[in-house]
């Protein structure tokens, strides 16, 4: 954390929300990216910082509109957020004017466009092939060689999907972590708990690797439907409850489009006292 010190004696940020799902974002546009696993951290400690699901720095791009990381609670790095992505899209749209952005994630260019109310993100096509989630191994992604016979999903996290027949009853907190750090993945995975009521429904519930229990994941809401379909459960739209609100996923030939709500909660600054503390 010197290095950040050394650049900056207060911090501002942005406390926001997408299904519950909630986010701290700082921009750091037109400077050098300050968030380091020491300050994500520090941060994510809701009792001694603010708390948050996952941080996004939003930062300047030559390639897109901005460039966005993302962060764990736990300091970890995140590879995608789906969510965050959405409300980072939404507070540039009210900064600017535009209702359709480019933005630059570790999961290449994503674009995010305005949906009256709502926010819509396209968060590209499924990773299918078992070094790309990434495994450990070549396995029958479909069926990995796990208790419950869940589906492996890469979109820009690993995700384990489980289809269950009633997802509130699921102990997450009980099963998450241990299929989190499941040797068959590599970099750790979200482990998602999914009820199919109907082609165009889902009721899912999830374990974040790095954070645990959260009210939406984006990026595991697009997994499950990738994964529902691909079982030939659903069709390739779906409307999701999750336990923070509802999203829509739609698999089209161009990605997986995930449209949901977002909220802007209150903007902060954190002390150099808290700086210096990390």
């Amino acid at each position: 954390m010197a290095d950040t010190q050394t650049h900056i004696d207060t911090l501002e940020f942005m406390k926001w929300h997408g299904a519950g799902n909630d986010f701290v974002m700082i921009d750091s546009r037109g400077r050098d990216a300050v968030v380091t696993r020491e300050l994500a951290a520090g941060l994510g400690d809701r009792n001694r910082g603010v708390g948050f699901d996952q941080l996004a720095e939003i930062r300047s791009s030559d390639v897109a509109d901005i460039d966005l990381d993302f962060w764990n609670a736990d300091g970890s790095r995140a590879g995608a957020c789906g969510n965050a992505t959405r409300c980072v899209a939404r507070y540039m749209m009210e900064q600017t004017g535009k209702d359709a952005l480019t933005i630059r994630t570790s999961r290449g260019v994503l674009e995010a466009r305005a949906d009256g109310d709502l926010v819509a993100v396209n968060m590209g096509q499924p990773q299918l092939i078992w070094e790309e989630v990434p495994l450990s191994h070549d396995v029958d992604l479909q069926h990995l060689p796990l208790d419950g016979d869940p589906v492996a999903v890469g979109m820009g996290n690993p995700h384990c999907v489980f289809f269950v027949d009633d997802a509130d009853a699921v102990d997450v907190a009980g099963i998450g972590p241990g299929f989190e750090t499941d040797p068959l993945f590599p970099e750790a995975t979200n482990v998602e708990f999914a009820e199919v009521r109907s082609r165009d429904e889902i009721r899912m519930r999830v374990w974040e690797r790095g954070t645990g229990i959260t009210l939406a994941c984006g990026s595991g809401a697009c997994a499950t439907a990738v994964a529902a379909h691909q079982r030939g459960l659903t069709d390739k739209r779906v409307r999701m409850e999750l336990d923070g609100g509802w999203l829509t996923l739609d698999w089209r030939e161009d990605g997986v489009w995930m449209t949901g709500p977002t909220a802007f909660v209150y903007s902060g600054q954190l002390t150099q006292a808290f700086l210096k503390g990390l």
